[in-house]
């Protein structure tokens, strides 16, 4: 009897746990290595010839494990790169279909506005594309309009930054430009969204009415997620103490704040699991608040399978679930991996609070319980352990003060959103109550305004910094390496 080899051996005692995260990376793998070497790193007719070779060693070594795991591995790299690769076709025919265009199309997301003009999405069935028209008359999502115009594919401008992709990645492959406009009708669209924009509206309406600026802004963000109500200044305050994650809505916000919201329901006197509840129905909230964008949507599930990990005491062995959620959004749109930096953000930070986490959690979280501060400062420093790379090679930016002013502001964040929100609910069913909720929220929300803007005129507060992509892998590498390290120093010891 032959006696098996220990590389033979370890893939005949691969857990099913195992197994399914070599599957899961081996797809991201697939997505990643087309994103990154676009426009094609291998054509139609060699998938082909790949698959069929793959299938042919199946079919001869399918009693040996390594080779079936080696195999299976690699049908589901090239699914990765098969549905990246009809992306970018996608993309391709579309440069060479531009023209006019005259039709009716409906507006199918909530418009932008901005330097007085107004960022249309509008769509028919066989196109979707992205025009500017002025600030008035206003238009809504649902409306029906004829438009004629011309149709042009998005060009970058900037040499740091795809546009043409950040809009591909919408299914927007183009501009609609010097576009004639009338409108035909409204509420074409789905009834219930177009309730929840409303809704969303009209608690933004009630907020800058209720709440002076710049504090009306912060609790817009906080709420209702984005900084569109945040002066330019104010942005520019966020940005250098790196608190704009708490008014974003690609999901770091939600990945950090998801947990507080358990502190918060502790604190009232909830058990575990019904803070968990009571953090899952904020998730939501959150979520339905926002208008249920993509980026919310998936921002809301990362933080439900964090929680969901610490309630069941699991933190340091869900990184399936999170991975097997990112397999699942990449299946729907591949493009989001390299083009999204909200899904890379949520992502990053779940990852970083799941695996860096438990480290601070054993030597330091414990030992240090005073007023729960431990936990926080902690639980923010793995996420953006995690994220600092991707930040810092989007926005240039390294911000020195950042653990400080996180350290400060996001103890009272959920107060501040628990507030924010009675407020709200008052304005419309008891308003001379909502008055003196507005008066207590004021408070919180002044004192995190103040913070910011003083730690951001610290001359120190952030550095210019350029981060190249190929420090990036080094990062993620060296992270990989220490986190294998420690756990196998965990296993031994135990």
């Amino acid at each position: 009897m032959r006696i098996l080899s220990k590389f033979e051996l370890s893939f005949f005692i691969l857990s099913k746990s195992k197994l399914f995260l070599i599957f899961s990376l081996s797809f991201i793998g697939g997505v990643a290595l087309s994103s990154f070497y676009y426009p094609k790193i291998i054509s139609t007719f060699e998938l082909l010839v790949a698959l069929v070779l793959i299938l042919i060693i199946l079919a001869i070594f399918y009693e040996k494990r390594p080779v079936l795991v080696f195999s299976f591995s690699a049908l589901i790299f090239l699914l990765g790169i098969y549905l990246t690769e009809i992306r970018f076709d996608r993309i391709e025919s579309a440069q060479n279909s531009t023209g006019n265009f005259s039709g009716t199309v409906l507006v199918s997301k909530e418009p932008e506005n901005k330097n007085n003009f107004q960022k249309i999405v509008a769509e028919d069935a066989d196109v979707k594309f992205l025009m500017s028209v002025p600030a008035y008359p206003k238009y809504s999502y649902g409306d029906e309009l004829r438009v004629s115009c011309s149709l042009e594919t998005p060009s970058n401008e900037k040499l740091d930054f795809d546009y043409r992709m950040y809009l591909a990645k919408e299914g927007i492959f183009y501009l609609c430009n010097r576009p004639k406009v009338e409108k035909l009708a409204s509420d074409r669209g789905n009834p219930i969204y177009s309730f929840i924009l409303k809704a969303k509206n009209k608690f933004n309406l009630n907020m800058t009415r209720l709440v002076p600026a710049p504090e009306s802004g912060l609790l817009s963000g906080l709420l209702l997620g984005g900084d569109g109500l945040l002066s330019k200044e104010y942005q520019e305050y966020f940005s250098r103490t790196g608190m704009t994650h708490i008014v974003a809505v690609s999901g770091y916000n939600v990945t950090i704040v998801a947990e507080y919201l358990m502190f918060l329901g502790i604190f009232l006197g909830l058990w575990r699991r019904q803070a968990f509840w009571f953090a899952i129905v904020g998730i939501f909230l959150f979520v339905f608040m926002v208008g249920f964008p993509a980026s919310a949507v998936r921002a809301g599930v990362m933080g439900t399978l964090l929680l969901w990990a610490m309630k069941n005491g699991r933190l340091a062995n869900s990184g399936n679930a999170i991975i097997f959620s990112a397999v699942v959004m990449l299946l729907i749109n591949p493009l989001l991996l390299r083009y999204d930096i909200g899904f890379q953000l949520s992502f990053l930070a779940t990852l970083g609070i799941i695996y860096f986490y438990p480290f601070f959690e054993r030597g330091l979280v414990k030992k240090q319980k005073a007023l729960g501060l431990a936990e926080i400062l902690f639980l923010t420093l793995s996420a953006q352990i995690f994220v600092l790379p991707i930040i810092l090679f989007n926005f240039g930016k390294l911000s020195v003060i950042s653990p400080l002013a996180n350290l400060l502001v996001l103890p009272i964040i959920p107060l501040t959103m628990l507030l924010g929100f009675l407020t709200l609910v008052f304005s419309f069913i008891l308003p001379p109550l909502a008055v003196i909720f507005s008066w207590l929220t004021y408070i919180p929300l002044h004192y995190e305004t103040i913070i910011i803007e003083y730690l951001a005129s610290l001359k120190f507060a952030a550095l210019d910094f350029v981060f190249p992509w190929w420090e990036i892998i080094i990062w993620y590498m060296l992270l990989t390496l220490f986190i294998y390290q420690h756990n196998n120093k965990l296993s031994s010891r135990a």
